[in-house]
């Protein structure tokens, strides 16, 4: 990532949103009052399309219940959320490598991409995971830069 440029919100807009994918599969017999946790694997990753300004940003996230063996089988969901943003000033912000073909972006833009991802999914998770056994699943708060250390 570069800093070459502090960004302008005002310059950012949440053009789209899709629901690739959203899953919960809970076993016939499972007990949710034995859940003692959960797992949790989630990955960001982004795509540019400089021409037009716009990133992509594609969130996954696996989730497994954790019964310490309370129950013969766990609960797993998995869920793909696509963000498109339009970035007015996104040549200030990033620069496409010759070498490979690649684009370095300012860590205030995907500070501020994975920020809103993030918690725009915690919200989406909370409603589509109503009624099911991860009913009480809350998206943890982290450190939004953890999710672009994770490439």
């Amino acid at each position: 990532m570069l800093d070459k440029e502090i960004l302008d919100p005002d310059k950012l807009t949440l053009t789209e949103f899709k629901l690739i994918k959203g899953q919960v599969d809970t076993p016939e017999y499972f007990d949710v009052n034995k859940i003692a946790g959960n797992d949790i694997e989630n990955s960001l990753q982004f795509s540019f399309k400089l021409d037009d300004k716009l990133v992509k940003t594609d969130f996954t996230i696996e989730l497994k219940t954790n019964s310490k063996g309370a129950n013969a089988e766990e609960a797993t969901s998995s869920f793909h959320l696509v963000f498109i943003f339009k970035v007015e000033n996104i040549e200030q912000l990033t620069t496409k490598t010759e070498k490979n073909s690649s684009i370095k972006f300012s860590t205030s833009l995907g500070n501020a991409l994975s920020s809103i991802v993030y918690s725009t999914s915690r919200g989406i998770l909370l409603t589509r995971l109503q009624g099911t056994a991860f009913q009480n699943f809350i998206l943890p708060i982290i450190n939004p830069n953890k999710l672009l250390s994770k490439k």
